[in-house]
């Protein structure tokens, strides 16, 4: 490791009482153990000549007394060990992922995914539509697959609440949840209310009574032969 976290309050904390060369020694002892990822040497003499200290023998032992242990392999500090494991383990997942970005790089159409005998492959323009909610009885497939098709294009959600709300309002119209959504896809409508139903209707009977009226108008104004034939 060339690099480690270095927290100055904990340090200090752990080595107030340490003399300058003592302090010394730590600070080297530590950085020689992160940089080689391994025990130092057993040998006291050697660890205090690798670390620049050789005429400081005995404060160097203090130190790896204090804040390290002998083992078979030399010495070894536990703290710094899980350091070294954390460390290892983000190389180690790191690499992982590079690998699989790498693969995905070199096989675009690769998704991780393996097709079934029922998988139809899917495209940016083909993308199943998931209904969840099932036909209602009395309404033919034809009517609720337009019914279905015309909320998807309106990106309105076909919902179990969607369709009681509509054949509540079919209800108070007088009319079947059947024709309440074969009106929805002759007008283009995602809902369903009986005031547009009765609106409509309306509007229809206003237009023939007003034509009725318009006749009889100019045929009593025409005079005439009009007026004669309206007298019969």
């Amino acid at each position: 490791m060339h690099y480690y976290q270095f927290n100055i309050g904990d340090y200090v904390s752990h080595t107030r009482h340490l003399s300058p060369i003592e302090d010394i020694a730590y600070r080297r002892l530590l950085d020689a153990y992160y940089l080689s990822e391994r025990p130092l040497n057993s040998g006291v003499a050697v660890v205090a000549r690798q670390i620049g200290l050789k005429d400081h023998e005995t404060e160097v032992h203090e130190v790896l007394q204090e804040f390290f242990a002998l083992t078979e392999d030399g010495w070894i500090n536990t703290r710094a060990d899980k350091e070294i494991a954390h460390f290892k383990g983000k190389i180690e997942q790191a690499s992982r992922a590079g690998k699989a970005s790498a693969e995905r790089r070199s096989n675009p159409h690769s998704t991780g995914v393996q097709p079934t005998n029922n998988q139809e492959p899917i495209t940016n323009n083909h993308k199943p539509i998931k209904n969840t909610v099932a036909p209602p009885i009395g309404v033919t497939d034809s009517v609720w697959q337009d019914w279905v098709k015309l909320r998807k294009e309106k990106r309105a959600a076909v919902t179990q609440t969607a369709i009681n709300g509509i054949e509540r309002e079919a209800k108070k119209a007088g009319v079947s949840l059947q024709v309440a959504l074969e009106t929805c896809c002759e007008r283009g409508w995602t809902g369903f209310k009986a005031d547009w139903l009765e609106s409509k209707s309306l509007s229809k009977t206003g237009q023939t009574n007003q034509t009725v009226m318009s006749g009889l108008t100019r045929g009593l104004v025409g005079g005439g032969n009009n007026v004669k034939l309206l007298g019969n």
